[in-house]
């Protein structure tokens, strides 16, 4: 007794979604396994087990259905997807052959998502064949019966499992012409597409005229053609577009008109017909009626766009045009040489002219010139162009071409060296660092790859500090960014340093030599008060006047920092009043004086009037009343206040009155 492990049932599309890809691909091995062993049985073995294992039919029937509706992608695109699909098609093709083939198999759902899933060349005569047992003509019985029902309720009835149900039945109509045969038995069903098209729904009347169109082509094809019952549907489709062009409605909104316009169902019927010699008068008349029902504008489907080709002058490139292409820039450049000096001959004679001499423009003037031409020259029309126009090459074999030369090798400066001749030492070779365990301060105090002191101080002596200016652009002191951090040395520096380079530059100024760098100028007694003042040595007084000179911004600089003020502000001359030296203190002392003791004076500051306020600094009106000062100043003004423009009032008013005689 044969004993195989049951099937695992095919999952559908929302549950496969779930499924991991390495899940996936094991489930594809464990189903490609199982059935590869069910078709290494043999006749006696497969039928009474795998005809009856419940398992493997429910898995071939769910592989079906969900694999027809959802796409092979649903399988995925690896190779064991593909050998799936090709394994279930061999399978389900033994059990279709087999003589009790089982009952789940034989159902039309079944029949339909086969002949959706596969070619049409394949499974055709595997339906066929299984037309011919009980089954599969009960079930579709039972489906023709309810299908009519359902288009005659029309909208009363649910037209979405309608619309679902035709377009599942249209795969097993196009690979079964004895289904096609089987629901044209009979006017019933196809009343009821007519019937139901005139409901407005785009999809399902879309759905009908398909099943009408599948259902009539049908009739033509197979073994045995009936086309009696083909010229009987004919009629019947007459006679409804007759009745509803008689009627109410739009003669162009029918089935008959869709059918007969957006399908080639009449070309199909009439090749058939003249194909199988079987045309008759009362089939070719009811053709060419069906024929006046097709809409205005309307065609037996979208036409196909001829594509027209167009000469471009392009064409397969052959040796010829290889060469023209290389020659042609410098032969149109001789053509333009020639044409300047002969302007009247046209480019296609001069192009001649070079095929006659080599392209050489001397010959070509010369015979020119020289009328010499040969006989075939001479009597060609000299005022021929080039033509554009190129002949359409048909293609030609491409032989092999000889390898291109190789791309010229690089080079840099490691080639040749111990590591490019493989010649270095293992030992000299490692990754990373050398010695990963030492530290900084190993590294510091390891003196055995320093430098030696005598090849820096040999280094040195070489060096000639006068060789090049020193660049101080972003010195510190000129960028004008020195901060003073609050450390009263470092400010006590700065002074001292101030000092002397003030010191150094007045000197600087009113003496040059006295910089000079001699054993007369050291020993002089300006340069030992120098020294004194600033504490420096003469190497240093001599260093600071050579970069002076060396830097003319920085003796701008010492200009403008010392020459413009001085280190002190000058004293400024007061103009306040002030009692004479004689001691005497009045105003008309300090007028006769030149204006010099009061403030407005005609050589004071300040816009002055001629004479001050009084007091100066020998006392003021204004100051405090204890003041002995004070009071000084205020009986000098009472004194002489008579003495200046007329300030005693009351006295002149007493004189005029006694001029008038009138009382005071």
């Amino acid at each position: 007794m044969v004993a195989l492990p049951s099937f695992a049932p095919f999952p559908e599309a929302p549950w496969k979604d779930h499924i991991v890809p390495d899940e996936w691909e094991v489930c594809l091995s464990n189903w490609i396994a199982l059935v590869e062993a069910h078709l290494s049985l043999s006749e006696e073995q497969f039928t009474p087990f795998s005809c009856q294992d419940e398992s493997t039919l429910t898995f071939l029937t769910c592989f079906m259905r969900e694999v027809a509706s959802g796409g092979t992608t649903l399988l995925g695109i690896s190779q064991l997807a593909r050998t799936l699909l090709r394994q279930c098609f061999i399978l389900a093709a033994r059990f279709l052959r087999t003589p009790s083939t089982p009952p789940p198999l034989l159902q039309w759902e079944f029949l339909a998502d086969f002949s959706r899933l596969y070619l049409k060349r394949r499974t055709s005569a595997l339906v066929g064949g299984a037309f011919r047992k009980p089954p599969v003509a009960l079930s579709l019985n039972t489906l023709k019966k309810s299908l009519i029902l359902a288009l005659d309720s029309g909208l009363k009835g649910d037209l979405k499992t309608l619309e679902a149900q035709l377009k599942r039945l249209n795969h097993l109509i196009h690979a079964s012409s004895d289904t096609a045969a089987f629901f044209l038995a009979g006017s019933d069903f196809l009343d009821g597409l007519i019937g139901c098209y005139k409901i407005m729904n785009p999809p399902l009347r879309k759905t009908i005229v398909t099943t009408a169109y599948l259902c009539l082509v049908g009739l033509t094809e197979g073994e045995y053609p009936k086309f009696s019952l083909l010229a009987d549907q004919l009629y019947s489709l007459k006679a409804a577009a007759e009745g509803h062009e008689a009627g109410p409605l739009n003669a162009n909104d029918s089935m008959v008109a869709e059918l007969v316009t957006g399908t080639p169902i009449l070309k199909q019927v009439g090749r058939r017909l003249e194909e199988s010699d079987s045309s008759t008068t009362r089939t070719k008349s009811f053709i060419a009626a069906l024929e006046g029902f097709k809409k205005p504008g309307g065609s037996a489907g979208p036409r196909k766009l001829v594509k027209r080709k167009i000469d471009k002058g392009k064409g397969t490139m052959t040796e010829d045009d290889e060469a023209m292409g290389e020659m042609r820039m410098h032969r149109m450049s001789y053509i333009f040489q020639i044409q300047d000096l002969f302007p009247e001959l046209g480019s296609g004679f001069v192009s001649s002219l070079l095929d006659e001499y080599g392209d050489d423009t001397e010959q070509v003037v010369a015979h020119i010139l020289e009328d010499s031409l040969p006989p075939h020259l001479a009597s060609a029309d000299r005022t021929e162009e080039l033509s554009p126009e190129r002949k359409r090459r048909k293609s030609r074999t491409v032989a092999p071409r000889p390898t291109p030369p190789q791309v010229p090798i690089r080079h840099n400066v490691f080639d040749d060296d111990k590591f490019d001749k493989l010649a270095v030492d293992l030992s000299d070779v490692h990754f990373g660092k050398r010695n990963p365990d030492n530290s900084a301060d190993d590294v510091l105090n390891d003196r055995s790859s320093a430098p030696n002191k005598a090849a820096i101080l040999s280094a040195l002596s070489a060096f000639d500090a006068d060789d090049d200016e020193r660049d101080d652009t972003y010195d510190a002191a000129d960028a004008g960014f020195v901060v003073n951090d609050g450390n009263t040395e470092d400010a006590d520096d700065q002074k001292r340093k101030d000092a002397n380079e003030e010191v150094l530059f007045r000197v600087y100024q009113s003496d040059p030599k006295i910089f000079d760098r001699d054993a007369v100028t050291r020993r002089s007694a300006t340069r030992s008060k120098l020294k004194q003042e600033t504490r420096m040595t003469d190497e240093a007084i001599e260093g600071w006047a050579v970069m002076l000179t060396r830097t003319p911004h920085q003796m701008r600089q010492l200009e403008m920092k010392y020459s413009a003020l001085g280190s002190e502000q000058p004293a400024l001359v007061s103009t306040a009043w002030r009692a004479n030296s004689a001691g005497s203190g009045t105003e008309d002392n300090d007028v006769d004086s030149g204006g010099n003791g009061f403030r407005g004076g005609s050589h004071g500051r300040g816009r002055g009037r001629g004479r001050g306020r009084g007091g100066g600094r020998g006392g003021n009106v204004a100051g405090p009343s204890s003041d002995k000062d004070t009071e000084n100043a205020r009986r000098r003004k009472e004194a002489h206040k008579g003495s200046r423009a007329n300030h005693n009032r009351r006295d002149q008013r007493a004189k005029k009155m006694a001029r008038g005689g009138f009382a005071g």
